[in-house]
């Protein structure tokens, strides 16, 4: 029953890829959240939701990752994330023919020729390095969080001021809009990459925004991760039968303990990251609404998804004097509410259990893909540039300038999205790598090693415990065996110390 089109007999599509910062599992809507976010549910309910889909669980490494098909090298640390025996999106639909534009963070280095005009990137405007002050990029962050001033840029210059009314998520769209309706007044396809920064640290949102979530966390963290549960559960999203509640993280505390003069200060934690997170649904749907004004809704793959999930970090610490909201500040949600954020998961950002790699992915494309889908194909960030490369009919290059290049690590998922196929099944497992946390997922088995002096593989059977609460490590040895040596095979391969 699939309206897909062979590739041969149809224009071939536009491509729009938009990426969360720091967003957890369970914070949109179609993922049973409570922040409104009609739409990206909109993208999810016109086409189609992965429950597993990964990412690499940290923002450098899986920006990497999702630009080059590869897995990050040298464990994504202290070196060149995009080196030039690899091909980026922008430079592999460019030779295919494609228009490629990109608007929001890069984090893949911010000089020559590291930037995105450097490598395939035609138009180019937004964040080279990491987060920065959503109300004006030209503050310096704090002295705590290292006190250096982002580089933002457009092609190849660097933009040093700022309006007034200047804030990242809505310039980034207008960025996205304006190349989007350049491209669209010619005959050739494109594609464009949105990273937005929100809704990662530091915490800025403006007062009406923030006024449309007033009250709605008083109840606490307990409260939102149960609610949300039940609200995956209803939606068929979830199964109690396969997640099960692996109950809080270790450093987590009650609301309960939360004494009566912090409890505002909390609860406008969770506020204003909700506003951010809603403020960059509304800029979403400015972006849907561009493409039907357009014309071109119908043939434009569009893709959400988040970089990592809730993160639990807390640069210059958990203090109410730094108010979650204003430009002058720089707070954070902290663990708990990235707690509830990663419903129904373990952890956070920069682990590797489901709370930190798991991503809500969802994608429409009317003339390819079926209306309000939900598969468990298993899918990665290293799929998109296959799967995006088949699309547009494009071949790999063997070589750049003569010299040898990485080939895609991923594969790709166009029979699932368009309905030729239920399933793909992959030949060799996923794998993962940060600062020390490992995992490796084949088929269903999974095996986590979370750094610390008791270190140890644990194993978990994703079939009936996606959530990870039951480690199988005494029963099954043999294959933790067999596949940590793979992991080590790996991380060889790609250049991980360990």
């Amino acid at each position: 029953s699939s309206v897909a089109l062979n590739a041969d007999e149809a224009p071939r599509p536009n491509i729009i890829l938009i990426m969360a910062d720091d967003m957890g599992w369970s914070d949109i809507g179609c993922f049973g959240g409570e922040i409104p976010t009609p739409n990206i549910d909109r993208i999810a309910n016109e086409g189609m939701r992965f429950t597993q889909f990964y990412n690499n669980g940290k923002c450098t490494t899986t920006r990497a990752s999702l630009l080059t098909g590869l897995y990050p090298r040298k464990g994504g640390r202290g070196q060149e994330l995009l080196t030039p025996n690899m091909q980026t999106l922008g430079e592999v639909l460019a030779a295919a023919g494609y228009q490629t534009g990109l608007s929001g963070k890069w984090h893949n280095g911010n000089k020559a020729p590291h930037r995105p005009i450097d490598r395939g990137f035609q138009s180019s405007y937004g964040l080279w390095d990491g987060c920065c002050n959503f109300f004006s990029p030209a503050i310096a962050d704090p002295n705590f969080k290292g006190g250096r001033t982002r580089f933002f840029g457009q092609n190849d210059e660097r933009i040093t001021e700022f309006p007034d009314d200047f804030f990242t998520t809505v310039a980034f769209t207008d960025h996205a809009i304006a190349t989007i309706k350049k491209h669209a007044a010619n005959e050739k396809p494109f594609f464009h990459y949105i990273a937005h920064t929100a809704p990662h640290y530091p915490l800025h949102a403006t007062p009406e925004d923030i006024a449309r979530h007033e009250g709605l966390y008083d109840a606490g963290w307990e409260s939102l991760r149960e609610k949300r549960y039940q609200r995956q559960v209803e939606m068929g999203l979830i199964d109690p039968a396969v997640h099960p509640k692996p109950g809080m993280n270790k450093g987590n505390i009650g609301w309960a303990e939360i004494p009566d003069d912090r409890l505002d200060y909390e609860t406008l934690r969770m506020e204003v990251y909700a506003a951010m997170v809603d403020r960059m649904d509304r800029e979403i749907g400015r972006v849907l609404d561009a493409l039907e004004k357009e014309g071109i809704a119908d043939n434009t793959l569009i893709i959400f998804l988040s970089d990592n999930g809730g993160c639990a970090e807390q640069p210059g610490g958990r203090t109410p004097e730094q108010i979650p909201g204003p430009k002058d500040f720089y707070s954070h949600c902290g663990p708990d509410w990235a707690w509830a954020q990663n419903t129904p998961f373990r952890r956070y950002k920069s682990t590797t259990y489901e709370g930190g790699i798991a991503t809500p992915m969802v994608a429409r494309w009317p003339k390819g893909i079926e209306a309000g889908q939900t598969t468990d194909q298993i899918g990665h960030i290293i799929d998109f540039l296959p799967t995006f490369l088949e699309l547009a009919g494009g071949e790999y290059p063997n070589s750049v300038k003569g010299n040898p290049i990485l080939l895609p690590e991923g594969i790709s998922l166009v029979p699932v999205l368009t309905g030729k196929s239920q399933t793909i099944e992959r030949k060799v497992p996923l794998f993962w790598h940060w600062s020390g946390n490992r995992a490796v997922r084949n088929k269903n088995w999974k095996i986590v090693w979370e750094k610390g002096k008791d270190a140890k593989w644990q194993i978990y059977n994703l079939a009936n415990d996606r959530t990870e609460t039951k480690d199988l490590a005494d029963k099954h040895s043999t294959q933790i065996q067999l596949l940590s040596r793979k992991w080590e095979a790996w991380a060889t391969q790609t250049g991980v110390k360990f």
